[in-house]
């Protein structure tokens, strides 16, 4: 039996493990690997405090991490929060740590007061979906989202 990771709220003491696993994430979404801006990135995020990560580690290895941003909902007048990012090493995939970080999001989301958690994912990234569904998650047929580029 595999050991459930360890979740814990990054800090700027995790840089260096968070850093790779954000540039495999970007890679699996088709960017080129940029292991030092990513770094940067995540030095902006962590010391400004405008998002929070979860890593999932075992034995002080990093395994994967979430990436949440606030919001607010003005119909339900409460905070909400975006999942923005969720990557799960390509070792370490199908071992738990996915469904482990679910959940970590899960109980931060209820912690925080959140009335909702959204997120977005490819279309054909199927087993993300599923493993989205098996914990709760439900695609969003009301609202068509848009979105306007600048870059």
């Amino acid at each position: 039996m595999i050991t459930p990771p360890d979740i814990v709220p990054a800090g700027i003491e995790h840089l260096d493990a968070l850093a790779p696993l954000l540039d495999g994430y970007r890679v699996f979404y088709g960017q080129p690997s940029a292991p030092e801006a990513c770094r940067e990135f995540l030095d902006d995020r962590l010391r400004r405090k405008d998002s929070t990560i979860l890593l999932a580690r075992r034995a002080q290895q990093a395994l994967g991490f979430a990436q949440l941003y606030p919001l607010f909902s003005t119909v339900q007048l409460g905070p909400a929060w975006l999942l923005n990012d969720l990557y799960v090493a390509p070792d370490d995939r199908r071992s738990g740590v996915g469904s482990a970080l679910l959940e970590a999001v899960r109980e931060f989301g209820v912690a925080q007061g959140a009335v909702r958690m959204t997120l977005a994912t490819s279309v054909d990234n199927h087993p993300a979906k599923k493993l989205y569904e098996r914990h709760g998650w439900r695609l969003n047929s009301t609202f068509d989202h848009y979105r306007l580029d600048f870059v």
